[in-house]
């Protein structure tokens, strides 16, 4: 089984985007919270690779880099849809929050998903959706993910998956914050493993493993902060400042294929 192993930086943004840490005194005037994911409409999955790094120029040949863009854009759309990456981030970070209220009221998100009209398959609102609506449920409040970016991009001829968004909990009444976490995880800053883009266009699953695991690390952090630390008993106080990092995390992922690398300039077609 191989491992990869994140050093898995959530590196919080700054001004208007800044970060709110969930008190325990908020979350107990909450009796009926409602789970929302969402993809903003441009967020992706963009290909950043070859356009913005000209290391692979002569294994291009005669292909231009906005071409190959395009066409490695295309498998990284194939490999996972919009509903399965907001749906994960979702649902693993419900899953780890500890059954006791407000979680155990939460509404259900198929009823959820009926009201506001986004019951789909394979896609999900890009626009933030009508959240009176929910109060006709019994909602006072929302937990809501929102991925404002993701794909792939390369710097010096390393290339890997990234992501960016915020996480936000508020009052339905008033729209009131009374959580917000920012968060930008890019395995390329990160010094990750190479995620070969020829090897990606071969076999778009090595994408959406990377992905995924992304995915699962930024829902474990979002769980342990809906969990504040006095609901938590002997539970540190959490760090100063606006940053969180979560270092030395170990994911199992499945062994990549031993696939032969592509011919040079060779990127199939969608």
């Amino acid at each position: 089984m191989g491992r990869i192993s994140f050093l898995a930086v959530v590196a919080l943004l700054t001004g208007a985007c800044a970060s709110q840490r969930l008190a325990g005194s908020d979350l107990d005037r909450v009796s009926r919270p409602a789970f929302i994911s969402r993809i903003e409409l441009e967020a992706g999955p963009h290909s950043l690779v070859f356009r913005e790094d000209s290391a692979y120029k002569d294994k291009l040949k005669k292909l231009e880099p906005k071409e190959a863009d395009r066409r490695l854009q295309a498998k990284l759309t194939a490999a996972v849809t919009r509903f399965e990456v907001s749906e994960r981030l979702r649902v693993n970070t419900f899953r780890q929050l500890p059954a006791e209220r407000p979680w155990v009221d939460t509404l259900d998100p198929a009823r959820v998903a009926t009201i506001l009209e986004s019951f789909l398959v394979q896609e999900v609102p890009a626009n933030a959706p009508d959240y009176d609506l929910l109060t006709r449920l019994g909602a006072d409040s929302v937990v809501e993910f929102v991925i404002q970016d993701y794909g792939m991009r390369s710097v010096k001829g390393r290339a890997g998956a990234y992501m960016r968004g915020y996480a936000r909990m508020f009052k339905i009444n008033g729209r009131a914050e009374i959580w917000r976490r920012p968060f930008q995880v890019d395995r390329v800053t990160e010094g990750g493993e190479h995620l070969d883009p020829f090897k990606v266009g071969k076999d778009p699953s090595l994408f959406r493993q990377e992905l995924t695991a992304m995915l699962d690390v930024v829902a474990a952090q979002f769980a342990e902060e809906l969990r504040p630390p006095d609901r938590r008993p002997g539970a540190p106080p959490p760090p100063e400042g606006d940053s969180v990092h979560t270092t030395g995390r170990e994911l199992s992922a499945p062994p990549k294929p031993a696939e032969p690398d592509l011919a040079p300039g060779e990127l199939p077609d969608p």
